[in-house]
């Protein structure tokens, strides 16, 4: 391998292209193929998996990627590093040594175990951890749910152990979704646990590599910027020795890598300017991007400090079930044909109040004279949730079905209507000193334990660099959208959405920092009245970041909104209305 390295996306999450690993390994030169699989909800898919067979509680798509991969990975002296091991690395190790073996291949195989204290919850609450929700401040012990399980977010070091020790593969449980690049990055270079520039470049690598295609043209706000979402290419981050890295993508490729594309990943699911990992405090206040060629951005100046010495624990818990269905409305006075549906299924269910949690969502979408019968529709979306899987299982359908002929003209239901309940896996997340966890590599049958980081005494001061932006443009005003001066990106971390929010142009940048207050978020997303918006600014990339707490309830896996990962949430933001500069504006318009 050159000094240079080369390391590879092929999977932003459980579900994702099937056929990346082949792509990228067939593509073009690289010396790590990492994949990201596990998300909070994932957790639960892998949970639900486990209970069903023990054998299983990994991601399964890992195992189809490798059938095809293995081999050329093996001759070409590719290493691999995937998360995909999830609530069971030993089992999807094991399972990958029965494939090797199929195949007439010996990669050595290492897994990453530790992250798993769901047997500990009661031992560290005896021992004056309270595990208090970092939400709500409430100890676990308030919770009357059991928690299904509980993992620790460990870091890259496991990771930098098994490589060290001759890892082909290595497959990770529950650590951060930046380790996966991180931890390839500091084996190669010989990074220390205290260079805090190099592990935060690391870190922010593997930030804008760990959603894949997100970096190359994927949810990007200008998308017809990208030329193409044909086959969208991989990102790959080209890593120097001294942290500064390219991000590029295989040629011949859909999508698109420029400033635009990484600095809408580097603002994807970011609460604070200070990224908190295991290994380091990443600050993204620090970060400068330039384009460095056609589909190259090169990323420089990235600072940290040292890192925290707590873990973050995600613990998820059944809170119930939901359901949901959707009756189709069809051409004259939707409105009023939704009031007689929404009144007689309250008469049928027994009330809107006799339920924990209970939605209804108009979505209009029928214009006057529709030019087809598919233009015609408007759906009425009802979604439930309680703590009595029975109210809400078979039952919610059957009500739905009798107003069929005896209610509006039109009367339509999907064929998706849920027949049966599904269980609601809340978000619980707490801390914990890193001392009391204990990470393992296993390999060759070997345990290897893996100490923490050392934190020292000494406190490392970054000061961001001081960005000049000119004022706010003055003048006229036009009533029009956000989204035609500003970019944004969203997701969810919990309960909370996060929106990232960049101009175009330095003077967008500063019309934004002055505009968008916190109270002018709660004006122009009035879901987010009422609840804790924090606000923080990362002129470096011209950058505003919100973190809406709350507005996604107890989290993805137990919401009953239409989006329950604030996915939309950005371009919903952007296609509000309000008063812009037109000096903002480009002279065409």
């Amino acid at each position: 391998m050159s000094s240079t390295l080369r390391i590879a996306n092929c999977s932003g999450f459980y579900g994702d292209r099937i056929s990346a690993a082949k792509e990228m390994v067939e593509g073009g030169p690289i010396d790590f193929l990492t994949g990201d699989y596990l998300a909070e909800l994932t957790m639960m898919i892998l949970y639900r998996d486990r209970q069903r067979d023990p054998r299983l509680g990994y991601a399964r798509t890992f195992l189809q990627q490798m059938e095809e991969v293995l081999g050329r990975c093996v001759d070409r002296k590719i290493k691999v590093v995937a998360n995909a091991g999830g609530l069971n690395p030993a089992g999807l190790a094991e399972r990958l040594q029965e494939l090797a073996k199929k195949l007439g291949v010996e990669p050595r195989i290492a897994w990453i175990e530790g992250d798993d204290i769901t047997a500990r919850l009661g031992e560290l609450q005896q021992r004056g951890n309270p595990l208090n929700d970092m939400s709500s401040g409430k100890p676990l012990a308030s919770l009357d749910q059991e928690i299904l399980c509980a993992n620790a977010y460990l870091g890259a070091w496991p990771v930098v152990e098994a490589l060290s020790r001759g890892a082909d593969i290595v497959i990770c449980p529950r650590v951060t979704d930046t380790a996966l690049v991180l931890g390839p990055a500091a084996w190669h270079h010989g990074w220390g646990r205290q260079d805090w520039d190099r592990l935060a470049a690391g870190v922010v690598a593997g930030h804008i590599l760990e959603c894949g295609t997100q970096s190359t043209g994927g949810n990007y706000a200008f998308f017809r910027e990208v030329k193409s979402y044909r086959n969208v290419g991989f990102p790959i981050c080209e890593m120097e020795e001294d942290g500064t890295f390219t991000i590029t993508k295989h040629e011949n490729t859909g999508g698109l890598v420029s400033v635009g594309t990484v600095k809408s990943q580097l603002l994807y699911e970011t609460t604070d300017a200070h990224y908190l990992t295991p290994d380091v405090v990443a600050r993204f206040d620090t970060i400068q991007l330039e384009e460095a060629g056609e589909n190259r951005v090169r990323v420089t100046g990235v600072k940290g400090e040292i890192a925290p010495s707590t873990l973050k624990v995600a613990m998820l818990y059944v809170s119930g079930y939901r359901n949901a269905g959707t009756i189709l409305l069809t051409g004259l006075d939707i409105p009023e044909k939704a009031r007689i549906v929404e009144e007689a299924f309250w008469d049928l269910m027994g009330g809107h109040d006799t339920f924990e949690e209970a939605r209804i969502d108009l979505i209009n979408q029928t214009p006057q004279d529709p030019s087809s019968n598919n233009y015609a529709f408007a759906q009425l979306r009802f979604a439930l949730r309680d703590s009595d899987r029975q109210k809400v299982g078979r039952r919610f359908f059957d009500k739905m079905v009798e107003l069929a002929l005896s209610n509006i003209p039109g009367f339509t239901m999907p064929t998706n209507v849920g027949k049966s309940a599904s269980p609601c896996a809340s978000f619980w997340a707490a801390l914990v000193p890193a001392s009391e966890i204990e990470q393992v590599v296993v390999i060759d049958g070997e345990r290897i334990p893996v100490p923490h980081t050392e934190i020292p005494d000494e406190n490392v001061t970054v000061t961001p660099p001081s960005i000049e932006v000119p004022p706010p443009p003055g003048g006229r005003t036009r009533r029009m959208a956000i989204g035609e001066v500003l970019g944004a990106r969203s997701g969810d971390k919990g309960g909370a959405a996060t929106l990232g929010v960049w101009g175009r142009t330095p003077e967008a940048y500063s019309w934004a920092v002055e505009h968008l207050t916190i109270e002018r978020i709660r004006e122009l997303i009035p879901e987010a009245r009422g609840l804790r918006v924090e606000r923080f600014l990362m002129p470096n990339m011209l950058a505003i970041g919100f973190l809406i707490d709350g507005i996604l309830g107890e989290g993805a896996s137990a919401s009953t909104l239409i989006d329950p990962q604030a996915k939309s949430l950005g371009e919903y933001f952007r296609a509000r209305h309000t008063d812009v500069p037109v000096a903002l504006l480009p002279p065409s318009a």
